[in-house]
């Protein structure tokens, strides 16, 4: 919570005069809780998420966009035909370093302390499932991003170069890929950006350095037959993962199941006519799970 509380700043009156329209006229109220997560690399994760689904829209564009898979394949290759290094980090609590437009205000819970508790709190910076946190997020990186030399790219606007020149004099240009809160850095000397980039954000401990794994999947720098260094990846870690997940769920239902050729593997399935029960909000969960375990899956192994 010492990441989180900085968030937010203190309202100076109490919760009635918002109520009686006295202070903070049009700001909206909302609850917040904890979500325990786990990401595309199956690591785990605890957030604190505000209640933005009780909110209205807001009038500006939410939308954000992040580097495709394409343009990561491409990097890497570019990295390997010009003798460039790729360095990788993790920014931590990022939504929390973009200052927060909306009028929004909540009761600080026990969860605050003793010295917070049942105060009001105005939301200062982009609370995590805020509608327009991940908007505010990307402009104020790409304002640092730009600040750093970097301009975005036509072809993908999550792709940033900036023109640069090696000790040997070689004119090339270094790239930055953004991926949310994940950088890949593409340069002769991608350390020092990095470096620069601490000095704005905190990256996470551990997370700085030659990339082993990069949004789920593998990274390895091999060689190719004729001795070429080259980047790899690889989805074997993802999978290996992720069956283990799916078994796990089919021993605990106690269910068994036939191996099926395809999806639909009788001929006499009509899905609109099909009327098993509904599913239960756990069941739900876990299909989601599965679907998006399937849907990054695909996008890795580039099936």
């Amino acid at each position: 919570m010492r990441h989180v509380i900085t968030a937010f700043s203190k309202a100076n009156c109490t919760l009635d005069d918002i109520k009686k329209h006295l202070k903070y006229v049009g700001f909206q109220r909302i609850g917040c809780h904890m979500v325990f997560d786990i990401k595309m690399d199956f690591t785990r994760k605890a957030r604190f998420i505000a209640g933005g689904h009780t909110t209205n829209p807001p009038p500006i564009l939410t939308y954000t966009s992040v580097v495709s898979c394409e343009s990561i394949w491409i990097a890497f290759l570019v990295a390997a035909l010009n003798d460039l290094d790729i360095n990788s980090a993790d920014i931590g609590n990022a939504y929390l370093n973009a200052p927060y437009k909306e009028k929004i205000y909540m009761v600080a819970g026990k969860e605050f302390g003793p010295d917070l508790e049942g105060q009001v709190l105005i939301v200062t910076k982009a609370l995590y499932s805020l509608k327009s946190s991940g908007a505010a997020w990307r402009e104020h990186l790409v304002n640092s991003i730009k600040g750093l030399g970097f301009l975005s790219t036509r072809s993908d606007p999550d792709v940033y170069l900036c023109a640069a020149v090696k000790l040997t004099r070689e004119e090339y240009y270094e790239y930055l890929l953004v991926y949310v809160d994940n950088l890949l850095c593409v340069s002769h000397d991608p350390s020092s950006i990095m470096d620069e980039f601490a000095q704005i954000y905190r990256l996470k401990e551990g997370s700085v350095g030659p990339p082993s794994r990069y949004l789920g999947a593998d990274v390895t720098k091999t060689h190719t037959a004729t001795g070429v260094p080259c980047w790899a990846m690889g989805s074997h870690s993802y999978f290996t993962n992720a069956i283990r997940i799916i078994n796990g769920y089919v021993q605990d239902s106690g269910r068994k199941f036939r191996k099926a050729s395809c999806p639909f593997y009788t001929t006499n399935y009509h899905p609109e006519l099909d009327e098993s029960p509904l599913l239960e909000p756990q069941e739900i969960a876990r299909y989601q799970e599965l679907i998006g375990i399937l849907r990054w899956g695909c996008e890795l192994g580039r099936l």
